[in-house]
Formats: C-alpha cells, structure tokens, sequence
C-alpha cells in the first residue's frame, strides 16, 4: 500500500513538472511572438506614414522622402526610446537597398538592473530578430531588429515567476497527497481494528452460545458424578478399603473438581460479565486477593509480602473482576514458586523459600498493580504465547486463566506488562490509566 501510494505520488509530482515544462517550453515562442506583433503594431504608422506622404508628394525615392519627414524621424526615434527591445529600425527601398537606419546604442535599464548598459563596447553585437512591414504597394520595406537577449531576459523573469507558482502549486498539491495517504492509512487501520474487533465479537458470541450449552449439559452431570464420589470414599472409609482403591476414588474426584473448573473458566472467557465500576482504593484490590488466597499461600509455605505506595490512589474499576485477575496472576506465581522449589529439590536438599510480593504504586500518573514471584520465570518463547487462549504450559491447566487476564485488563482499559528472568522469577505489571 505505501509502495503504490509513493508511485502515485511521485506520478502526479512528475505530471505537474512535465505541465511545468510544457508551459516554460511554449512561453519563450509566445512571449516571442507576442514582442513582434506589439512592436509591428507600433511600427505599422511609420510604414503608413511614408506611403501617404509618397502618393501626397508624388515620390517614389524613399530615400528622399525620409530625409525630408523630420515627423517621420521623429516618431523612430521615439518608438527607439519607448520600446526597450527595439534595438534597430531601417528602411530598405524596393532593391533591399538600406535607405536609412537607426540604431539604440544604449539600453534602458531591464527590471533588476542597476543602470543602462552600452552595447557597442566592443563586445559582440547583441542577436536581433527581424520583422519587416512593407511600405506601400511597392515602394520598400520597414525593418525592426528586436534584441533576442532583451526578448530572453523579459522570458526568464517570467519564466521565474511560474517556476515560483509551480512549485508552490506542487509543494500544495504532495503536501494534500501526504495528508491524504496519511488519513487514508489510519481510516485502514481503523477499519482492520474494527474488522477485526467484529469478527472477535462473532466468534465470542458462536463461542458463548456453545459454552452455555456445554456449561449447562456438563455442570450437572459433574455435580452428580461428584456428590456420589464423595458417597464412595465415605462408604470405603467405613468398610475399610484399601488404600489403592482409596487413592483411585480420590484421584476421580481431583478430575472430576478439575473438568468443573475448565467449564467455569471457559464460560468466564466467552460470556464476560458487563463491568460495573466503582471507586476503590487501589490497595484495596491486592488486599482482598490476599485474603481469598490467604489459605493457600500459607498452605504452600510462601511468604507474602504486600506493599502499598500510592499515598491512598484510588482508581474506578469493576473490584470483581479484577479480584478474578488477580486471583489467577497470584495462583500462576504460587504455581511458577511451587516448580521451582521442586526442580530445586531434585539437585540441593537447601530449598530457596518462596516469595510472593504484592505491590501497589504509581508510575507517573498511571496507577500500577504489581504480582512478583521468585519462581521459575518464565522463557520468552513461552512469553510470547502466555495470553493465548487454551495456551499452558503447567501440567493441569486449562490455558485460560491468562487469556481471562487479558480480557479483564483489556476491558478495563489497562495494559499488561511482563518481565521475566528464566531461574529467577517474574514480574506481571497491571497499568491503569488515570481518569481525570
């Protein structure tokens, strides 16, 4: 697209310099005809004249009747000091003899000059352009030299001036190109965003409808399977059953408790709850994460650590979503904690204590929630993929936790931020915006 849109515009800045060129090409000819036919206009009345004066007086000997027309004379060399171009006037009799001549040894000063410049100095004398009036039926001819170099100089001033238009013209004309290629690339980008905003919104919907229905066929089921796993164990404890049989009835009920979970979490991700805001302390949020998880953080042996550094922020957010956000970031870093401490195990009998550390605070103006973990940290070809849907790489997960995150964070108009370190742990960056 930017490839086609500089080829079109570097066609249209060609256009306007072959328009250009076309123009400065004609002008020379036109300004050139233009220059003669004034000059024979103002030169016609001496040919008239010295006709009239030769039927009057009955004389074909041009000579004599331009020695004798003082008027005549007269009237040259005015036209000699009004027309700067003219630079010769003779008149030639029926033989192209030249009966009389006059020529303007000086030249009145051009526009941009300083002062008159003297032609006969010794340089070589000027190129002049000839036109010739005839005098008469048959009685000679007037000749008008006009200097081609005054004739080309009154052209490169105007040639100048459209060379200045031109320019200004094109300068305009690429600059609403520039400004047109720019708004035309951000209605496309616009447009793709929004294609593809629908088309996610179609297959979050297909998705919606399909999960309700597994939600509703599945839930059910799983309740019963459940409640009459639980019966079992109850019914074995009392008739004593072995412990393989024991560990068999616990194990379906893990899976059983686990199937439940991906039909929540997977109804969570296709139908999100609208939002519903309210003002709360940003703190706040991190402390009511940590009494959900309180159990499970001490169970595991993690220390926790929660710090609050907003001087009192507050943000407008729905609190249980983000709850639900910050409950799956704390359960990821309990688990990254959890594996490295067993990959510990398996090399050192020193074990490194687990660290959990909550931290509120600004960045800016941007209110921050921070979940940081001593874990395992995570590699960068798994980073790139972490907030993909049904993407896990822990045993027993279900790939939508992260992609739940994003989707809150992203509803809420916040940014996720990911800094890892493989071996030392990770640190996953909620950024909110202010709200005036």
């Amino acid at each position: 697209m930017v490839l086609a849109s500089t080829i079109f515009g570097l066609f249209v800045v060609f256009d306007i310099g072959l328009f250009a060129w076309l123009i400065l090409d004609s002008l020379s000819q036109r300004e050139l005809e233009e220059t003669l036919l004034e000059t024979r206009e103002q030169a016609e009345p001496i040919a008239e004249e010295l006709a009239l004066r030769s039927q009057l007086e009955n004389q074909e000997d041009l000579f004599l009747l331009v020695s004798t027309a003082e008027e005549t004379q007269t009237y040259i060399e005015s036209v000699l000091s009004r027309r700067n171009l003219v630079r010769t006037i003779e008149i030639r009799d029926a033989d192209g003899q030249v009966v009389y001549t006059k020529s303007e040894e000086t030249e009145l000063p051009l526009e941009g000059d300083d002062g008159p410049r003297i032609i006969n100095d010794g340089s070589p004398e000027p190129t002049l352009i000839e036109t010739e009036i005839p005098i008469g039926a048959n009685l000679g001819t007037l000749v008008i030299g006009v200097s081609e170099q005054a004739v080309q100089e009154r052209i490169a001033v105007l040639r100048q001036e459209l060379v200045r238009q031109t320019v200004l013209i094109g300068g305009f004309t690429v600059a609403l190109l520039v400004a047109a290629l720019v708004a035309f690339l951000k209605l496309l980008r616009s447009t793709r965003k929004l294609e593809e905003q629908a088309q996610e919104a179609e297959r979050l919907a297909y998705v919606g409808t399909l999960a309700s229905g597994l939600a509703h066929e599945i839930r059910s089921p799983l309740n019963s399977l459940s409640l009459n796993m639980q019966m079992l164990e109850e019914e074995a404890q009392e008739v004593g059953e072995s412990s393989s049989q024991k560990r068999l009835l616990s194990i379906t009920r893990s899976e059983l408790r686990r199937l439940e979970v991906l039909a929540t979490d997977f109804l969570a991700y296709a139908k999100p709850q609208n939002l519903e805001l309210k003002e709360v302390a940003l703190v706040g949020l991190l402390r009511r994460a940590h009494e959900v998880l309180a159990g499970e953080i001490r169970d595991r042996g993690v220390e926790c650590e929660l710090e609050d550094r907003t001087g009192g922020e507050r943000v407008k957010v729905d609190p249980s979503q983000i709850n639900q956000l910050l409950l799956n970031l704390m359960q990821n870093a309990l688990a990254a904690i959890s594996g490295a401490q067993s990959s510990e195990s398996k090399h050192s009998e020193v074990r490194r204590p687990g660290l959990l550390r909550l931290v509120a605070r600004l960045d800016g103006p941007d209110p921050v929630l921070e979940v940081i973990d001593n874990g395992q940290g995570i590699p960068d070809k798994v980073r790139i993929k972490m907030f993909d849907l049904f993407y896990s790489n822990r045993k027993g997960g279900t790939g939508l936790g992260l992609a739940i995150v994003q989707r809150i964070a992203e509803a809420h108009g916040a940014r996720i931020e990911v800094d890892s370190v493989p071996g030392d742990g990770t640190t996953v960056r909620i950024r909110f915006k202010r709200h005036s």
